[in-house]
């Protein structure tokens, strides 16, 4: 099975100088946890909830004048849209991530997440889930 046969082609975005105010909102809009960062059409990185409230709230940094990408995640990885499915599960495990941005030709087409393949993979699901139950976060 194929990444683009699972992938959730609706991704949402936000531009790297938008402000952390404007990406909560977001949050709260589309009702998700997390947004791909885009800088002039290209994946720059990514921002969870959890990067709100650790490194906005938590640093005391001003959310209506701090820019998204003063606090996402610049090292992301991607896989291609023709890529295994079976290849998405290795590097997302390898690399404890529940999220990778799918891109075809150079621009992102969609998002394969944890919940994709767990639907496309039901006899996985189990195995795959529990490789993210962390009794404590690492920091």
């Amino acid at each position: 099975m194929l990444v683009k046969e699972v992938m959730t082609k609706r991704v949402i975005t936000i531009e790297k100088d938008k402000t952390i105010f404007e990406a909560a909102n977001m949050y709260k809009d589309y009702k998700i946890g997390s947004l791909i960062v885009m800088d002039k059409g290209k994946v720059a990185g990514m921002i969870t909830e959890r990067d709100i409230i650790e490194r906005t709230i938590c640093a005391r940094l001003d959310p209506e004048k701090s820019k998204v990408e003063e606090i996402m995640s610049s090292d992301i990885k991607t896989i291609h849209a023709l890529d295994k499915v079976d290849d998405a599960i290795h590097l997302m495990m390898n690399y404890n991530i529940k999220k990778l941005p799918v891109i075809k030709d150079g621009h992102m087409v969609g998002i394969i997440t944890a919940t994709d393949i767990s639907r496309s993979h039901p006899d996985l699901s189990k195995r795959f889930m529990e490789s993210w139950i962390k009794p404590e976060w690492d920091d």
